[in-house]
């Protein structure tokens, strides 16, 4: 961890997460335009976010900050990877981590780790089917588009909220909180697909004003003070490869994870790597 890490994330130790996310949550979804308008041009202007991508490119149009930040695009603005076996990006943003889960550890950053039984809520019977399988983060910057969607045709079977903290996850925090990932607040959703389970975790973080699914809705806040299951038998949500399947409410990161011999990453899809929704990240494996 070096000095400027250091100073980035230390205080954030002592910082009230879940108030200061609240607070945040109030002013994005605020309607007192010039509040809204001030902090979209902001937005716009400091991380050059695209406007000519949305179905809806006037900035003063949107109700709220929360809107405008979870803005829908055009038709054809992303192209969803679909031949048979394509593995499509779930997100817009940068690929922090990718490759193997090597006995049921999962890379962060150098030199830390954690485990997929922490991520995926303590309980090693969910974690076993993916020992030894892939694993993708992809942190999603303010300038992204903040909607999640399917890397394959999946059938929910549960969905776990995780309590937890709020810390930053960006590159510096990723490098200096140990098992950041598993330490944050964060909802698992574990879909069955063609080649297994598959999870993907909307992982929270400091000023995320809440995460949604679109089979639920808002799953946070509130936060719970313990772990929460919902599970999916009768009637259970099918979501085909490049549907939506949820949102950041303000914006954090998205893992993914398979099982072991199912599929591999492409050899493009490298940490650091800019990737974009529907862009093709990997392939089954017949």
């Amino acid at each position: 961890m070096t000095f400027k890490e250091s100073l980035t994330t230390l205080p954030q130790y002592i910082l009230p997460h879940h108030p200061l996310s609240r607070l945040m949550r109030k002013l994005t979804f605020s309607e007192n335009k010039t509040w809204k308008n001030l902090f979209i041009q902001q937005i716009v202007r400091h991380y050059g976010v695209n406007m000519d991508e949305a179905i809806n490119a006037d900035i003063h149009s949107y109700a709220s900050f929360n809107q405008f930040f979870t803005r829908e695009l055009k038709a054809g603005a992303r192209t969803i990877a679909n031949n048979t076996g394509d593995i499509a990006c779930p997100a817009d943003g940068t690929v922090s981590q990718a490759g193997d889960i090597t006995d049921g550890n999962i890379i962060q950053a150098k030199g830390k780790s954690y485990t997929a039984i922490d991520l995926l809520g303590g309980d090693g019977a969910r974690a076993a089917p993916f020992k030894n399988g892939k694993f993708a983060t992809i942190y999603l910057s303010p300038k992204d588009y903040h909607r999640l969607h399917m890397p394959l045709d999946g059938t929910l079977r549960e969905m776990i909220h995780v309590p937890g903290r709020l810390f930053s996850v960006n590159a510096a925090t990723a490098h200096s909180v140990p098992r950041l990932f598993a330490r944050n607040e964060r909802v698992v959703a574990i879909f069955d697909t063609e080649i297994g389970p598959m999870a993907l975790v909307l992982v929270g973080a400091i000023f995320v004003a809440s995460i949604e699914t679109v089979w639920h809705g808002e799953v946070t806040p509130p936060s719970a003070t313990q772990v929460q299951t919902w599970q999916y038998s009768d009637n259970a949500p099918q979501l085909k490869r490049g549907e939506e399947m949820g949102r950041f409410n303000m914006g954090s990161t998205i893992i993914v994870l398979y099982g072991k011999g199912v599929m591999n990453w492409a050899d493009t899809f490298v940490a650091g790597k800019t990737v974009r929704l529907g862009d093709k990240i990997g392939q089954t494996r017949a």
